[in-house]
Formats: structure tokens, C-alpha cells, sequence
């Protein structure tokens, strides 16, 4: 019998092109969170012509898919999950390529079809090649994970990881090249939260400001002195990020405006700071503004905690990438200061959150980050990222894990 290696780069000879116009399919019609429609059923139509039978969640997006061993021994062992996320961001992709967005205003620009396709291409794979299938996997194709608090609250609540043993997710990592992988043990992303200050007042003319609440001027001292008020009221060793990205008041340049609404993203590395900050950050507005004259409401969203790898699941991964590509292939990365809703499944389950290199060696121009108006990404580290799958299955059903 041929080898699964060599069964799955055959496969991979064969199908890799089809899963670069699926990726390619995806980026050129990107959809936002809570709207995944077409993605959904894309991902659906393409396991059920493979024999699975895909669920799709009871919020109308998102869908999860199990596939068992024939062999009864190996489809009673425990189950893992691999996970992907379907949505795009609200914002312009800004690339000259034939799969540029054709959405204005929503963009592929965080890597989300490529771990839609990855995943995708696995399950494939092992429905192609039940006989290799060494134990149950559940596929995860979450929606969501860019609205906070995040989709994979719809899936753990539709019961999409019941009787799931652990968990494993891959994201793209444009700082790294493909054919990397980054690993971590421990917390690998921050906590990040939402908030909305909105802030009122009597209004007037910007003539005399002095005979009423000038609110754009308080709003600036906010966004100005909120964020340093918050850290120097935490323990030394404490660390936060509170940046404003959005301010709306006024209409005209010769009005105060009555109202003015501030919002900010507010992240941390650490649990027991994320538990904290709703309470300290209303304490420090309503301190700054104790004297003002302004009245203001503080809507805090608690988001995402950090998520927490596993570290006997990380190192299964990482005995993985070792075999299917080389020990060199392993590259240490730190905890990033972005967020994802992964927290949500590593709180419930064990796993692993994995980078996967994206980068283009071998390409001209900057080293884009997540988020970019021109992200695009190496598309070989499609093949990749379903050998590592593969392998990281393979590895998890071999090991004590699966014991």
C-alpha cells in the first residue's frame, strides 16, 4: 500500500490548484461576520459531494462536520477538532490581483479564507482516504470571529464541540515565511474588549466655548489621558493597550455638538487584568471627567480572553511539524497583543493555536501585516498547512493523547 505521505502529496499534486481557486473564490466574495451565507455553503456543498454530512449552526452561518474511521476500534478513540474561521473585515482591499474583493469595503485582509481552505482540504482528504482517517475529527468552520465577542460562542452553544477531546486551529502569520511554523506554549494572544464612552452636553458656538461644555475638547483629553490613567492605576508588572479607533460629534466646524461617542479597543496579555478593566476603566473616565461638566456613558464589551495553549497538545503539533517538514521548520513566536474568539475553545477543551508562515520569501515589497489594505498571502502555504494537519492528526491518534 502507498505510503499516507505519498498518497497526500499526490493528492495534494492533484487537488492543489482546485483548493488555491477555493481560496481565491473566497477572497474575491468576502462576507462579515453574521453573514457568512455564501461562504457557509460553499463549504457546505463542497464535503457534501465528498460523501460528509456538514450541520450548519442554528445562527444561519458556520457549520460543523464529523468524520469517523470505518474501522470501529479506531472510531471509538477520542475526538479532535480542527478549526477554521469563514469572515472577512470591513475594510477596502487595496490589491491588483484577478481575486481581489469585489465586496467595497470588506476584505480578506487576516488570512481567514486561507484557514477556511486548509481545513476545508483536510477534510477532503481523509474523506478521499478513509483508510488513513486514524481516529473521529469534528471540522469547525466558525463565523464571527471578528465581531466580539465572537463566533465560536454560537458553535460552543449549538453544541459544536460536544464530546470534543481537543482542539486545533491554525493562523496565518505574515511575519513568518511559508514553510515556518510558529509555536507557543501557554498564552498566545491577548484579551480584547470593546468599549464605547459617549459623552453629552449643552451644546453652543464655537465662539464661546468658554460658556458651555466644550465636548470635542474633553473627548480629545479622553483619548489622551484615559489610556495612561488605566495603566498607572494597575500593578507595575501590568500591562494594557487602550487605542481609540473611532470618534464621531459634530457636523459643522462653528457648533459644539451635543453628543460625542468615543470608541476604543482595550487589550491585555493577562486574565486577572482582563477581569478588572471593565470596573477601572468607567473609574477613570468618570475621574477625568469629574469636573467637566460633561456627562458621559460608559458601555464596556467584555471580548475575548487570551488564549491559552495547551501544552501537551502544542508539543504533539510540534512533533508533527518536526516529522513532516524538519525540526527547523518550528520557529518560537511571542504572545501577539491581538485577539481571538480560539479563547473560547481552549477554555473549554485542550489545544493548540498555530501560525502558519504566509509570507513570500521570494516576492519583492514589505512584509505586510494582518490587517493591510494589500494582505495577501504565499498561496503554497496551502498545501503546507494541510500537511500539517495531516500530520498533527496522524501524530495526536499515535500518542498518549488518543490512549
Amino acid at each position: 500500500m502507498t505510503s499516507p505521505d505519498t498518497r497526500l502529496a499526490g493528492w495534494l499534486a492533484e487537488h492543489g490548484e482546485g483548493l488555491i481557486a477555493v481560496r481565491r473564490n473566497m477572497h474575491a466574495h468576502p462576507e462579515v461576520s453574521g453573514a457568512e451565507h455564501a461562504t457557509t455553503e460553499l463549504v457546505r456543498e463542497r464535503l457534501e459531494l465528498a460523501g460528509m454530512q456538514p450541520r450548519v449552526l442554528a445562527v444561519g452561518t458556520g457549520l460543523v462536520c464529523e468524520l469517523r474511521p470505518d474501522d470501529p476500534i479506531a472510531s471509538n478513540q477520542p475526538t479532535m477538532a480542527l478549526r477554521a474561521d469563514l469572515d472577512a473585515l470591513a475594510m477596502d482591499d487595496n490589491k491588483d490581483v484577478s481575486y481581489r474583493s469585489q465586496v467595497p469595503g470588506v476584505a480578506h485582509a487576516c488570512g481567514h479564507d486561507v484557514h477556511t481552505t486548509v481545513v476545508l482540504g483536510t477534510a477532503l482528504y481523509f474523506a478521499h482516504h478513509r483508510d488513513q482517517l486514524p481516529g473521529p475529527l469534528r471540522f469547525v468552520f466558525q463565523p464571527a470571529e471578528e465581531r466580539v465577542p465572537g463566533g465560536a460562542l454560537d458553535v460552543i452553544r449549538d453544541h459544536g464541540i460536544d464530546g470534543v477531546d481537543a482542539i486545533v486551529g491554525i493562523h496565518c502569520e505574515p511575519k513568518l515565511d511559508a514553510g515556518m511554523i510558529g509555536l507557543k506554549s501557554g498564552s498566545i494572544s491577548s484579551a480584547a474588549d470593546m468599549v464605547c464612552i459617549t459623552l453629552t452636553g449643552p451644546g453652543g458656538h464655537t465662539a464661546r466655548p468658554e460658556l458651555t461644555v466644550d465636548l470635542l475638547t474633553i473627548a480629545a483629553q479622553v483619548i489622551t489621558e484615559l489610556p495612561r490613567r488605566v495603566q498607572a492605576a494597575l500593578p507595575a508588572d501590568a500591562e494594557t493597550k487602550i487605542v481609540f479607533g473611532a470618534m464621531h460629534g459634530g457636523d459643522a466646524a462653528n457648533v459644539i455638538p451635543t453628543r460625542c461617542e468615543l470608541r476604543a479597543s482595550v487589550r491585555t496579555p493577562t486574565l486577572e487584568v482582563w477581569n478588572a478593566l471593565p470596573a477601572l476603566v468607567e473609574e477613570c473616565v468618570a475621574g477625568l471627567l469629574a469636573e467637566s461638566g460633561a456627562g458621559f456613558e460608559v458601555d464596556y464589551t467584555h471580548g475575548v480572553p487570551p488564549v491559552v495553549n495547551d501544552a501537551a497538545i502544542t508539543d504533539l503539533v510540534a512533533s508533527a511539524v518536526a516529522e513532516e517538514f524538519g525540526a527547523d521548520a518550528i520557529a518560537p513566536v511571542q504572545q501577539s497583543w491581538g485577539g481571538d474568539d480560539f479563547a473560547w475553545f481552549t477554555r473549554e477543551i485542550p489545544g493548540s493555536y498555530v501560525r502558519l508562515g504566509v509570507h513570500n520569501a521570494e516576492a519583492d515589497g514589505p512584509r505586510l501585516d494582518l490587517h493591510a489594505g494589500h494582505f495577501d498571502v504565499d498561496e503554497r502555504a496551502i498545501d503546507l498547512g494541510v500537511r500539517l494537519l495531516v500530520a498533527t492528526t496522524k501524530a495526536y491518534f499515535e500518542g498518549d493523547k488518543a490512549s
